[in-house]
């Protein structure tokens, strides 16, 4: 799992330990992510499944895309299809994937890069393995994850963001036995690179077996986190975690994880998205590629993708 790494965690920015008396964030639930199939056949992990969405929102969704290694041939991807009234977040830990869509945004990302696409008004695009990939196979890993807009973003014009690995803040903890990867929002004072119409902060944390990590976290957002490696303890209580589970944390000002002291050969590491955002609180209607507030708004974006308002799949692909 290479991603974006530092040869030496103590040379980065440290995120100070909470100050005494912050309340810790006790664990509320932990779920295992139920395997399916996504797009032309790629396997998932449905890292939220069976989570209410109170404690999910402003988040939608999120699929943990792999672990697999491909043999030639056998890369798969999305065909097109249309999005309109959320924020896709692609986040690629292994791998290529390229990206097009019918409001002129896309590019190619790899280990480590973030592609950040505002669908707001409505758009058309593809996601796909490049042809070398296709050709020579190989491993592929990464995370989408679907992030809702207010009523009043829902219509704003599409956004393409490239995040290149290289504009993610490293940061490591208190005591070094943590790489923290900042991909959007901010940490204690540190800002990571993704513009977010919904406040949120989205980090990739690499936890030394035997470490504990405990971050200050804002009150007012919600704390999850999704285990993609390894295996831990969430929580005061320390429950235990391992790979595919995401755990829910309740109110405080920290949150608190801590990495088992032996781990497995092939995961030497506790690897964990820790993902926190300041809840909507609006009605969602939700069907398919569409996210809105109501079922009248769900019906229109039907009806405009069907008339081609949506934009139109380009004359190649990139």
């Amino acid at each position: 799992m290479p991603a974006i790494t530092a040869e030496n965690p103590l040379a980065l920015p440290r995120v100070d330990a909470p100050a005494a008396g912050t309340a810790p964030r006790p664990v509320l639930t932990v779920s295992t992510a139920p395997k399916g199939f996504e797009g032309e056949g790629f396997p998932v992990r449905r890292a939220f499944a069976g989570i209410d969405y109170r404690h999910l929102d402003p988040f939608i969704m999120m699929d943990q895309m792999g672990e697999v290694e491909y043999a030639p041939g056998e890369p798969k991807g999305t065909p097109w299809h249309p999005h309109r009234g959320f924020e896709t977040v692609t986040y690629l830990i292994d791998g290529s994937f390229v990206h097009q869509d019918s409001a002129g945004g896309g590019g190619v990302i790899n280990d480590g890069d973030t592609q950040w696409m505002t669908a707001g008004s409505g758009l058309l695009h593809i996601e796909a393995p490049p042809e070398e990939l296709v050709v020579s196979g190989g491993l592929f890993h990464g995370l989408q994850l679907w992030v809702n807009l207010p009523a009043k973003d829902k219509m704003s014009p599409p956004r393409y963001q490239d995040i290149g690995g290289g504009r993610v803040k490293l940061l490591a903890s208190a005591d070094g036995g943590a790489l923290l990867r900042l991909i959007a929002g901010d940490l204690a004072g540190h800002s990571g690179p993704g513009v977010t119409h919904t406040p949120i902060t989205m980090i990739h944390a690499t936890v030394s077996p035997g470490a504990e990590l405990t971050l200050p976290w804002r009150e007012d957002f919600n704390a999850l986190a999704y285990v993609l490696a390894g295996r831990g303890t969430v929580g005061p209580d320390r429950r235990p975690v391992e790979l595919g589970q995401a755990a829910v944390y309740g109110r405080g000002g920290s949150l608190t994880l801590r990495a088992a002291d032996a781990q497995d050969s092939h995961t030497p590491e506790l690897e964990v998205v820790l993902l926190g955002g300041r809840p909507i609180r609006e009605p969602m209607a939700h069907y398919g590629p569409f996210v809105m507030n109501s079922h009248a708004e769900l019906v229109q974006a039907f009806e405009d993708f069907k008339a081609g308002r949506l934009g139109r799949v380009p004359a190649t692909r990139a």
